[in-house]
């Protein structure tokens, strides 16, 4: 047993060997041991350089040395006790070992492996085993030095290459065969400008920004040979440019603004027009003014735009009304009431949308119908007072039932003040967009009830065979609008060095320049507004106020005259009100007077065209003036009462109009009238009081004897009775 070695846990144990002489401890293999231990505190790159130093280095010799695994009490105890050296020194140790493994054991190791610089790499491995505290760091066994002098030439083992794991999912193996024959034909495909563009444009819509210069690049080499590509690119280009203007209107640039949405082709972008000027005031309700002062302008010029503003936005509220979408129907009602305002709608639609939201009350339809009224409750007492006062007397029946919510009651108690305030707050126009002249306006007679078309059909895009025609048509109208100085300015600067004489000729030209509206459409429109006013009227003096009112051109006072009388006609029974109204207008001027006059002439010789009804009620209407003296009896010239000259038409009418006229004055007053010695009366009556061929003087009695106008014919008689004998003596 003296030289074998008791194997221990990480320590070789010699007990039969004298303890050497105290020997210098190594500075490196110190230095090793506390770094490999993790004992010292070395930044790691100076680690790092000491491993290697010690790979590269020749290990030193190795140094027997007495170890000792006493403790420093074991030893002085030891040395104190008087039998110390008479114990067996392997007992000794033996305890001491078991004192030192119960006590302070401490097992350590490290390895570190390092790498020079040359291909070739060396592997060192160290331990350091440390028992107690006065125990010195031990030299690295043989098998960790044996690597340490392995040959630098040795290279890297190659790196380990794994074997690709069988596909578990079918699916996804063919889907990704399929992704990566699309990247090859992706790689393979020419480059295609449409479905770039096409691509560039999806992403533009999502945020991506397209540089100028490569969208420029792309849509030229679309258009080229391609009129269909090229009309799509101005349609973008027209529906990007409304859009941009819209948003940009405000009080302060609104004339700038339509004259730059007049220089884009609003008939052929109509639809991109009104839907754009719809979806910016539902965005922005305060803006709704401003919104409905370029509609108006732009109906005073183009008025198809204004009759499909006003279809779509009823259209809109009809489908929110059935969909209880509250706040599209605040929007659509604001703006409805605004171009109101403006006289592009009729006062019409507002009565009609007011009846409907106020003949089964709600919280929500009052609240919408107070908004409504707040905005245009100042035109609609100007343009129908009574019409108005019956919405509020609505209100305060509303109001005095109580089934409502507070607040909404609270909100017609603040719009009966608004009244009374005379709308202090929320006038009709504003000053600063007052923009349009009251006879250049054209109202739109469309109701509530009415079968309207939205043509959405015009905000897509459509192809157009006829482009360029249509582009130069536009073009012209452009110029008629705006003023052929805006192009030519645009191109030159020589009329700034026009003279002043020239500017006032062409500014004279403008206003000289009318458009003119061939297919009748004003018209119509004219007619439409003369008949809603006189069957929204509660009497005819608030009727002839309206009529007298309304716009007329040059040259339209006759339709109003005519429509009076058409309105008249369309009754079941006659009603005293339309001739009170003819007679309130013929008493008002001549010009008036003669209108009716040749009305009266007019209709007498087309009076076979009508019914029996509607003879009777248009003889009534003639005979209350005539009766009342609106008209001179001299309007009678027209009327040749003789067989030839008559139908059976023409003598129903006069057989009304006589027998009308005897009722209202009397047939003293008739009688009085046709015998009235004044030669022009006389005159005009010849053709009604023939003397000129007995058979027609015999017919002229024969017809009053039997209508019961007899004593009119009396002086006749006598004509004819003397007529008779000279020819008797003559035979």
């Amino acid at each position: 047993m003296a030289d074998s070695a008791v194997i221990v846990p990480s320590l070789a144990i010699r007990p039969e060997r004298s303890d050497p002489p105290d020997l210098p401890k190594v500075p490196e293999v110190e230095q090793e041991a506390s770094t490999l231990n993790g004992s010292d505190r070395t930044p790691p790159h100076r680690r790092r350089q000491l491993s290697e130093n010690h790979a590269h280095s020749p290990s030193p010799p190795r140094i027997h040395r007495r170890r000792d695994y006493l403790s420093v009490e074991d030893r002085t105890r030891r040395q104190k006790s008087p039998g110390a050296d008479s114990r067996s020194p392997s007992h000794e140790r033996g305890r001491a070992l078991a004192r030192t493994r119960s006590r302070s054991v401490s097992y350590s190791r490290s390895r570190s492996v390092s790498y020079s610089r040359s291909p070739s790499y060396s592997r060192s491995r160290s331990r350091s085993h440390s028992r107690s505290i006065s125990r010195s760091a031990s030299p690295p066994p043989k098998r960790r030095r044996r690597a340490t002098y392995q040959a630098e030439s040795v290279s890297p083992p190659p790196a380990r290459r794994r074997r690709p794991l069988p596909d578990v999912d079918y699916q996804r193996a063919l889907e990704r065969e399929r992704q990566a024959a699309e990247r090859e034909e992706k790689e393979v495909k020419p480059f295609d400008p449409k479905a770039e563009y096409q691509r560039l444009l999806d992403l533009r819509s999502g945020g991506t920004y397209v540089p100028p210069a490569r969208l420029r690049a792309l849509q030229s080499q679309i258009v080229e040979g391609n009129p269909k590509e090229h009309q799509r690119l101005a349609w973008d280009n027209l529906k990007k440019g409304i859009n941009g203007l819209i948003n940009k209107v405000n009080k302060s640039n609104i004339r700038e603004i339509v004259q730059d949405i007049f220089k884009q082709n609003l008939i052929r972008g109509r639809g991109l027009f009104v839907r754009s000027i719809m979806r910016a005031q539902a965005a922005s309700l305060p803006f709704t003014p401003v919104y409905a002062a370029v509609a108006a302008i732009v109906n005073t010029k183009l008025p198809q735009i204004g009759e499909l503003l006003v279809a779509r936005l009823i259209i809109q509220f009809r489908k929110a009304y059935r969909r209880n979408d509250k706040p599209v129907c605040i929007s659509s009602t604001m703006f409805l009431a605004h171009v109101c305002n403006y006289q592009v709608a009729h006062e019409i639609v507002i009565l009609q949308i007011l009846h409907l939201l106020l003949e089964r009350p709600t919280d929500d339809s009052v609240e919408i119908a107070v908004g409504f009224m707040r905005e245009v409750g100042m035109f609609l007492a100007k343009a129908s007072a009574p019409a108005n006062n019956g919405v509020f007397e609505r209100f305060r029946a509303i109001l005095h039932e109580g089934q409502l919510e507070p607040r909404t009651q609270y909100m017609i108690e603040s719009l009966f003040l608004i009244r009374k305030n005379e709308y202090r707050d929320h006038p009709d126009i504003a000053e600063k967009l007052d923009l349009v002249e009251e006879e250049d306006q054209i109202t739109h007679m469309i109701g509530l009830d009415d079968e309207l078309n939205g043509e959405d059909i015009l905000n897509v895009f459509k192809f157009d065979p006829d482009y360029e025609e249509n582009e130069a048509k536009y073009k012209d109208i452009r110029e008629e609008i705006l003023g052929a100085e805006d192009d030519a300015a645009e191109g030159s600067d020589e009329s700034e060095f026009s003279s002043e004489d020239e500017g006032e000729d062409n500014l004279s030209e403008q206003k000289k320049m009318e458009i003119q509206d061939m297919t009748n459409r004003n018209l119509v429109n004219l007619r439409r507004t003369i008949y809603l006013t006189i069957r929204s009227s509660m009497d005819f003096e608030e009727c002839c106020h309206k009529l007298m009112r309304i716009n007329l051109a040059q040259g339209q006072e006759v339709e109003m005259v005519n429509m009076i009388i058409e309105c008249c006609s369309q009754e079941k029974i006659y009603s005293k009100f339309y001739g009170l109204i003819g007679e309130r207008f013929c008493k008002m001027n001549r010009f008036w007077k003669s209108t009716f006059a040749e009305a009266f002439k007019t209709y007498y010789d087309t009076i076979h065209r009508y019914e029996t009804n509607k003879i009777r009620n248009i003889a009534k209407f003639f005979a209350h003036i005539l009766a009342s003296d609106g008209l001179d009896w001299e309007v009678l010239d027209c009327v040749h009462l003789n067989e030839d000259e008559t139908t059976a038409s023409s003598r129903i009418f006069l057989k009304i109009l006589f027998q009308d006229m005897v009722e209202e004055t009397g047939i003293k007053t008739i009688v009085e009238r046709f015998n009235d010695p004044d030669r022009e009366r006389q005159a005009a009556f010849r053709g009604i009081l023939p003397r000129d061929n007995p058979s027609d003087t015999r017919f002229a009695i024969n017809f009053f004897t039997i209508v019961g106008l007899g004593a009119v014919t009396e002086d006749l008689r006598g004509y004819l009775q003397m007529a008779m004998e000279k020819a008797k003596e003559k035979i």
